[in-house]
């Protein structure tokens, strides 16, 4: 993956995350949530995969508000910092 891929993929994730932050309830949160969270994961940025994982298991508990909004940019940072790794093929 280059550089300009990897940008091109921060900027899209940041953008979907940009895009969900206001919407209300975790039905519609949810599917923009697993879409990003394969997005991260297939471009090998396991920061975001883990934030992703964590902001759903917080929507199923019933989180809401504030603490949603706080995954939300947690997120976000996950994705502005989160460094590509490389697939790791099998030995």
């Amino acid at each position: 993956m280059t550089q300009d891929d990897i940008i091109a993929v921060r900027a899209e994730l940041s953008a979907r995350i940009a895009a969900i932050e206001w919407r209300a309830g975790p039905t519609r949160l949810a599917p923009d949530i697993e879409r990003i969270r394969e997005l991260a994961r297939h471009h090998h940025l396991p920061g975001a995969v883990d934030v992703a994982n964590q902001l759903r298991l917080a929507l199923s508990r019933g989180e809401r508000g504030v603490p949603v909004h706080r995954w939300l940019q947690l997120l976000g940072e996950a994705v502005a910092s989160d460094r590509a790794e490389a697939p790791r093929r099998a030995a």
